[in-house]
C-alpha cells in the first residue's frame, strides 16, 4: 500500500484503522490475539497464522448520549475506569479483567449480570472490522436509535474473528448503579428468582448460592430484606466464576443438577454452567452449520482468519 494511499485511508477511518487494515492486509492466514484470557475457546489458531492484535483506546466518550468508542484492543478493566469517572460503565463482566472489548464479544461471553442486563451483544451499537481483502467494514449506527440494514454486530459477536476481526466498537453505556448488594445463603435460588423484581445475577453450586441485588438504595434494602426471610444473608462478593468451560443448558433444567458432583457454578434465570474443566460444545444443528458455511465463505472465502479455530 503507498504512502498516498494509507494517508487517504487514514484521513477517512482514523490512523489506528488504517494501520490495523494494512497490517492485516488482504492475503495469508491471520489470527488476531487480545488478553488471551479465552485464548482456548473454540480450538487453538493454527501455528502458521500470523498474530494481529487490534488497536487500543478509548477514542470517545459521551456521557449525555451514553455511548463510548473504543478499540477492540482496549481491556475491560482500561474501560471500567474511564467509564467511572462519569458513574457510568458497560456490564460486560469478564472472569479476567484482563481481557479485552472485542475478545469478549468474538467469544460472546457475557458476565454474570446477564439476568438484568442482557446479553452482551446488545450492548454493541457499531463495529468497525477488517475483511478479508483488507478493507475496513462499518456496521450499525453510533447511537442508540434503530438503525436499518443487515446486522452484522450481531453477527460478529460470538464469531471468534472467523468472520471478520473487531477493530472498534462502540458501546451502549448505562448508569452504575447507586447501591449494589451481595447475599448468599443455602435457600432455593430458584424460589428467590420467583420471589424478586429483577435482580442482577443469582449464581448456584448445587447447594449453595449468591444473589446480587442493584438499584435504588430504597429497593435494595426492601429485596434483601425478603432474601434475608428466605435464608440469606449480606456478603462481600461471590466466589470466583470458574472460566475453563461453559455449558448451555435451559434455565428450567438447572435444578437437576443438584448432587451430581463436580465443581461448577450455575447462573439460575440464565441456564450457564461454569465448570472448572474444559466442556465440550453442542453440536449444531446441520441447518445452522450450513448455513453458518456459506456465511464464512462468502465474508472470508480463503478462510484466512483465525484458522484452526471453530465458532460453531
Amino acid at each position: 500500500m503507498s504512502d498516498q494511499v494509507t494517508a487517504s485511508l487514514a484521513s477517512r477511518i482514523g490512523p489506528e484503522m488504517a494501520e490495523f487494515a494494512g497490517v492485516v492486509g488482504d492475503s495469508g492466514p491471520v489470527a488476531v490475539v487480545g488478553a488471551r484470557t479465552h485464548w482456548h475457546v473454540g480450538g487453538t489458531a493454527d501455528a502458521g497464522a500470523r498474530e494481529v492484535r487490534a488497536p487500543s483506546g478509548i477514542w470517545e466518550h459521551e456521557p449525555s448520549e451514553m455511548t463510548v468508542r473504543c478499540g477492540a484492543g482496549t481491556t475491560v478493566a482500561e474501560l471500567d475506569a474511564h467509564l467511572a469517572r462519569t458513574c457510568q460503565m458497560v456490564p460486560l463482566d469478564p472472569v479476567d479483567a484482563a481481557a479485552t472489548v472485542g475478545g469478549v464479544l468474538a467469544c460472546g461471553f457475557s458476565g454474570h449480570r446477564r439476568l438484568r442486563y442482557g446479553h452482551v451483544r446488545d450492548l454493541v451499537l457499531q463495529t468497525r472490522h477488517v475483511d478479508a481483502a483488507g478493507k475496513v467494514v462499518t456496521a450499525g449506527g453510533p447511537t442508540v436509535k434503530n438503525v436499518s440494514g443487515y446486522d452484522l454486530p450481531r453477527l460478529l459477536v460470538g464469531s471468534l474473528g472467523k468472520l471478520g476481526l473487531l477493530a472498534e466498537v462502540i458501546l451502549r453505556t448505562l448508569p452504575v448503579p447507586p447501591a449494589a448488594q451481595w447475599l448468599e445463603g443455602d435457600g432455593d435460588p430458584f424460589a428467590a428468582f420467583d420471589l424478586l423484581y429483577r435482580p442482577s445475577s443469582i449464581l448456584w453450586n448445587g447447594s449453595h448460592a449468591w444473589i446480587l441485588l442493584e438499584g435504588d438504595p430504597a429497593d435494595v434494602a426492601a429485596e434483601a430484606a425478603k432474601l434475608v426471610s428466605a435464608g440469606f444473608d449480606p456478603c462481600d462478593d461471590p466466589p470466583p466464576i470458574p472460566g475453563a468451560g461453559r455449558e448451555s443448558m435451559r434455565p428450567s433444567d438447572l435444578r437437576a443438577l443438584a448432587g451430581t458432583g463436580g465443581e461448577w457454578l450455575a447462573e439460575v434465570g440464565i441456564g450457564l454452567v461454569h465448570r472448572h474443566e474444559p466442556v465440550q460444545a453442542a453440536p449444531v444443528s446441520s441447518v445452522n452449520a450450513a448455513l453458518m458455511d456459506l456465511l464464512k465463505q462468502r465474508l472470508d472465502p480463503d478462510h484466512r482468519f483465525n484458522p484452526g479455530r471453530r465458532a460453531w
